[in-house]
């Protein structure tokens, strides 16, 4: 099954006197870029977050918001940062004596400075602490996977659709091919008996130049890439999973093969048609973007 890029999951636990909300949203990005928001007192968890978050995402712009309450009896401590508040007073007279201001600090206003006085929780169980939360993190993933299936299987339908399109412009392009030289051969013989009225034509030299006019207009060799290509793609989206990567690089492809195509031609309706496919590769492209 294919993912997309896109998703959103939220989970919300409270399991030993502890109330974890964990969300997770997504957009599309070449790599797993993960953005992490939680509590201080969850810091020292963020590289398992991140480990964890690897079993269920591969790609995407990931953005983790935590929030975590402890319901209990608080075992939390205040401690006062000596040192800091010694440097917040000595700058702050530099200050006044260097703009002429008044120093009118306070007790009161010096401990609402950053980190004057800190909130530090008492002895945790670190590793009961870290299973409540990897719960959160799982449930909230569950629902953020699901979410990226069902898109992942609107992006399927679309890209098959868009693919069967362009298989159909594809067989038009085969089959008009042959008619460009028949006609090229009709042309160059009406032309070549108006100019010489009577005289009889050189077969040999009138077969040469349509040889070499077919031989410059031929897009057999692409036609088969483009189709290899096109199944390629569609075996991937049936079948494969984390395919992103693989189908962009396949889109690139596909693309390279309808430019050959377009400056081979020298007939109106491939040249259309192959516009009309141009246009469709960079169609699929846009989506392929999307998928993890």
């Amino acid at each position: 099954m294919i993912k997309s890029m896109t998703g959103f999951g939220r989970s919300e636990i409270t399991v030993h006197d502890r109330k974890f909300s964990v969300e997770l949203k997504s957009v599309n990005h070449r790599y797993l870029d993960v953005n992490i928001r939680m509590p201080k007192a969850l810091n020292f968890f963020d590289s398992a977050i991140r480990q964890e978050l690897k079993k269920y995402i591969s790609r995407g712009k990931v953005d983790v918001f935590i929030t975590y309450e402890n319901l209990g009896e608080t075992t939390s401590t205040v401690r006062y940062n000596h040192d800091l508040a010694e440097e917040y007073l000595k700058y702050l007279k530099q200050m006044g004596e260097e703009f002429g201001l008044e120093y009118d600090i306070r007790v009161s206003n010096l401990s609402k400075y950053p980190e004057v006085f800190v909130m530090e929780e008492g002895d945790v169980d670190e590793e009961e602490l870290w299973k409540d939360l990897q719960s959160a993190i799982d449930q909230a993933c569950d629902i953020f996977v699901k979410t990226r299936i069902t898109e992942g299987e609107h992006l399927k339908d679309d890209l098959i659709e868009k693919l069967d399109h362009m298989a159909g412009l594809v067989d038009f392009i085969d089959e008009r091919s042959p008619k460009i030289i028949e006609e090229y051969r009709g042309k160059i013989d009406a032309r070549v008996r108006e100019i010489l009225g009577d005289v009889k034509v050189d077969e040999g030299r009138l077969l040469t130049e349509v040889t070499v006019f077919a031989d410059k207009i031929c897009v057999d060799e692409e036609i088969v890439r483009l189709r290899s290509h096109i199944d390629t793609v569609k075996k991937e989206l049936n079948e494969g999973e984390n395919i992103g990567r693989k189908l962009d690089f396949l889109a690139q492809e596909l693309n390279r093969e309808a430019n050959t195509i377009l400056s081979k031609s020298t007939d109106l309706e491939i040249a259309n048609c192959g516009i009309e496919l141009k246009t469709e590769i960079e169609k699929v492209r846009e989506q392929i973007q999307n998928i993890e």
